[in-house]
């Protein structure tokens, strides 16, 4: 079936050697982990409930088994095509990197197959020309998804496999109803292949409820990137100073490119504005931007026309920069767990990176929990003529509001018919 002088470890997998080859001119010299499991079970014909992290190779381990079950179905005499895979995904980037993915893979069976990308952000009619005809595959958000079965442009009737990508990212932005209309009309024979990096209970209770029997895979489950590779850094200044210093750490620094994550869209705006306004080549990354934009913003940046790319957590997971030098957290992420993802777009491949946090006084307790979170203990910094001015008072309550650590309404009041108290709002 195969040619031996292909990877044998991919050799192993059971792959066609029209996919062996694409993986070999694409650099894949050994299967990842999630891959030398996912894979021959999804050939086998299994469910699967894979949970790997991120950069772990999930987008190969469900594309490749895709595109040989569509080559062995056959180019199909119905007319319009009937639709043998659908892959969801949370966000517009990750559906365009999906689709490119499954092109660069696919690229030498004997028949190409018919792949369409359909995305909110973008007018709907050129998509639904699109299928006309048909797809053998489809690549969706969910909301742009059902929008076109709505105007009947897709059926589902027919659909061999379904992939969930991200199903973590898929709930937590509140796709949940939208993911249950899907399920709905999916034929139940399906196969349904459901990858996330994390398994929260909301993650559990979709595979539990829809997936058949499905083979297990955890490869360091809830594992967050690694950073063995990163430098991680923290730089005390005051809040109204941070872009003054993101200039000065631009200028003196060898940084060829660099990810700023803010926390809003207005914040993107500004920071970039500011920096264009220093002559630094700088552009912002947000949900209000056309999926056009946002394309070419990212296509600037991966090609080095762009320094700086201002962005919020929308580019956090799943958007993958070859070699990029610097993560700054301009704001900390709400979460702690998106810290790591955010400084894991850095330090990929065996690369070294670097990762800088600005904190102030308001921000610092945030950060202490970011480090208890993730067992980190980093040294606090200063740079000359940007040291910190504005110093915040620790709340009051050590506990932090901590349930059992405050006196219960019904304590006060036992204490003030005691006598036990003097306060007057007590």
């Amino acid at each position: 079936m195969t040619d031996s002088s292909f990877s044998p470890q991919f050799w192993s997998l059971g792959l066609c050697d029209e996919l062996l080859r694409a993986t070999e001119e694409l650099g894949y010299t050994e299967p990842t982990a999630v891959q030398v499991q996912a894979i021959p079970a999804a050939l086998r014909g299994e469910d699967l409930w894979a949970s790997a992290k991120t950069g772990s190779g999930k987008t190969a381990a469900f594309a490749l088994p895709l595109l040989q079950g569509l080559t062995a179905r056959g180019r199909s005499s119905r007319r319009p095509i009937p639709t043998y895979g659908l892959v969801l995904v949370p966000t517009r980037e990750l559906a365009l990197q999906a689709a490119d993915a499954i092109a660069a893979l696919g690229v030498y069976l004997p028949s190409q197959p018919k792949t369409n990308v359909a995305v909110g952000g973008l007018s709907i009619n050129p998509q639904m020309l699109a299928l006309r005809g048909g797809t053998d595959l489809i690549v969706a958000t969910p909301g742009r998804l059902l929008d076109l079965i709505d105007n009947n442009a897709l059926s589902l009737f027919d659909l061999k496999v379904l992939v969930l990508d991200e199903a973590d990212r898929l709930l937590s932005l509140g796709f949940a109803d939208e993911l249950a209309r899907v399920m709905a009309l999916v034929p139940a024979q399906c196969q349904k292949l459901l990858f996330s990096a994390t398994f929260p209970p909301a993650v559990r209770t979709l595979a539990e409820k829809f997936l058949h029997q499905p083979t297990q895979i955890n490869i360091d489950s809830g594992a967050m990137p690694d950073t063995s590779s990163i430098v991680q850094r923290v730089i005390e200044v005051d809040s109204d100073k941070r872009t003054v210093l993101l200039r000065h750490l631009l200028k003196e620094q060898t940084w060829s490119r660099v990810l700023v994550f803010v926390a809003t869209q207005h914040a993107a705006d500004h920071v970039t504005m500011k920096l264009k306004r220093a002559g630094i080549s700088a552009d912002a990354l947000h949900g209000e931007l056309s999926q056009t934009k946002r394309t070419q913003v990212l296509d600037d940046f991966k090609a080095r026309q762009l320094k700086v790319l201002v962005a919020t957590d929308l580019a956090a997971r799943g958007i993958d920069i070859d070699d990029l030098a610097a993560v700054v957290n301009y704001d900390l992420p709400r979460s702690p767990a998106d810290y790591l993802h955010r400084i894991g777009r850095t330090g990929r491949a065996g690369a070294s990176g670097v990762a800088i946090s600005f904190i102030d006084g308001s921000t610092a307790p945030h950060f202490d929990l970011i480090e208890r979170r993730h067992s980190l203990s980093l040294t606090r910094e200063t740079i000359p003529g940007f040291e910190q001015t504005v110093v915040v008072a620790p709340p009051q309550n050590p506990h932090g509001g901590i349930k059992g650590k405050r006196k219960s309404k019904k304590d006060k009041l036992r204490e003030a018919a005691a006598g036990g108290s003097n306060d007057p709002q007590d």
